[in-house]
């Protein structure tokens, strides 16, 4: 009980949470933090619009993030209170790297056997095909989370200051994957490319790992992201071209 009471009583500390709502300098960082929070979750954004295509329809696609939204909330609370544990769960990491990997072996396997992409997850089963989505969601969430809390924490030791940074971070980086969405149903080449970041994301996170320690700068790789988008738009272009011949 205290070990739980050391890890979030900040959280409803009521002076704690007036200190920060009237003071400037602590809303600078909490902008602060909600910048850092959608360039680390670009790659959020992707994996989340990626999944939610194999819903059928955009209400059930909106729904599923709905729903996530207020599950990262949750995920987000309890991980910044163990924050300070998180560095040495570097195995969060593996596990996400290769799950990660998974889908985009899954992926490119069904595809190359001319599936649909909503036959990725079988729609029979004890789940139904909109709750696997959601959990899968959740999934994303908890593991990126990792990133955005120990980068936040690096800035703020206050985890009043890193829960309001990070909650407004998400409820942007949601709108990120709502555009990306929209994108997605026009030129449906997006799907593939985002399984290849995708790829590229699950070994930003393996490099990541203590063993390792290699990271990839967040511009360099908004830069793959642009280069990939870029080189997309340019084929659907191609094609868009022989078709109307």
């Amino acid at each position: 009980m205290n070990f739980l009471q050391q890890l979030y009583g900040p959280f409803f500390d009521v002076h704690n949470w007036q200190e920060v709502f009237t003071s400037q300098s602590d809303w600078l960082i909490i902008l602060s933090l909600v910048l850092l929070e959608c360039i680390l979750s670009v790659d959020n954004a992707v994996v989340l619009a990626t999944q939610t295509q194999i819903l059928k329809t955009k209400k059930d696609r909106e729904k599923s993030l709905f729903y996530g939204l207020w599950g990262a909330y949750v995920f987000r609370f309890l991980v910044i209170g163990l924050g300070t544990y998180l560095i040495h769960l570097w195995e969060i990491k593996v596990i996400g790297a290769l799950y990660l990997a998974y889908l985009v072996f899954r992926f490119f396997d069904h595809h190359k056997k001319g599936r649909q992409t909503h036959k990725l997850v079988k729609e029979q089963g004890k789940i139904s095909l909109f709750w696997r989505v959601v959990i899968q969601i959740e999934m994303m969430d908890l593991i990126f989370s990792v990133d955005s809390v120990l980068a936040s924490l690096a800035i703020s030791s206050n985890p009043v200051i890193v829960l309001l940074g990070g909650l407004i971070g998400i409820l942007c980086m949601r709108g990120i994957a709502e555009v990306i969405m929209g994108l997605m149903h026009r030129i449906p080449e997006l799907e593939t490319m985002a399984y290849v970041l995708i790829g590229i994301i699950a070994l930003k996170l393996f490099l990541s790992i203590p063993m390792i320690d290699f990271e990839i700068p967040s511009g360099v790789f908004a830069l793959i992201v642009l280069l990939a988008f870029v080189i997309t738009i340019g084929i659907h272009y191609l094609r868009s071209r022989e078709k109307s011949k």
